[in-house]
């Protein structure tokens, strides 16, 4: 077998961690993209990137008595994205979300609904409400 050249391993570990943290700008940049967007509908921004040991939320938004649970997707094509909200996903947003309610006062009250936000390059976000 031919062995592989040590440098060339690097330069490949380095394009690909180089890729990774761009792919991760876009994601945050398109967190507070979508986030402007719900502000712009009239919805208030409660938390973005809301982080517990049983999953991420990537926006939670407030219109009146209800609460959005926003799943943020960044990609080229409109279906990639809302089928990256795969079964795993939504439990873990589903999870979060519980936490999140536990520690309010007023959840009672509260409607809960999961939507997602489709971000694509050049394009306005589109919102799917009730996603899933």
């Amino acid at each position: 077998m031919a062995e592989i050249d040590p440098g060339l391993r690097r330069r490949k570990v380095g394009r690909q961690k180089a890729q990774r943290q761009k792919a991760q700008r876009w994601g945050h940049a398109s967190e507070y993209l979508a986030a402007l967007y719900l502000l712009v509908k009239g919805y208030r921004v409660l938390a973005i990137r809301y982080r517990t040991k049983l999953g991420e939320i990537d926006l939670i938004v407030r219109k009146g008595d209800l609460v959005a649970f926003v799943e943020v997707k960044a990609r080229v094509g409109e279906q990639e994205a809302i089928d990256a909200v795969g079964y795993v996903t939504q439990s873990r947003i589903r999870a979060a979300s519980d936490v999140w309610l536990s520690k309010r006062q007023d959840a009672a009250r509260l409607s809960r609904r999961y939507d997602v936000i489709v971000v694509l390059p050049g394009r306005l976000p589109r919102h799917f409400a009730n996603a899933f």
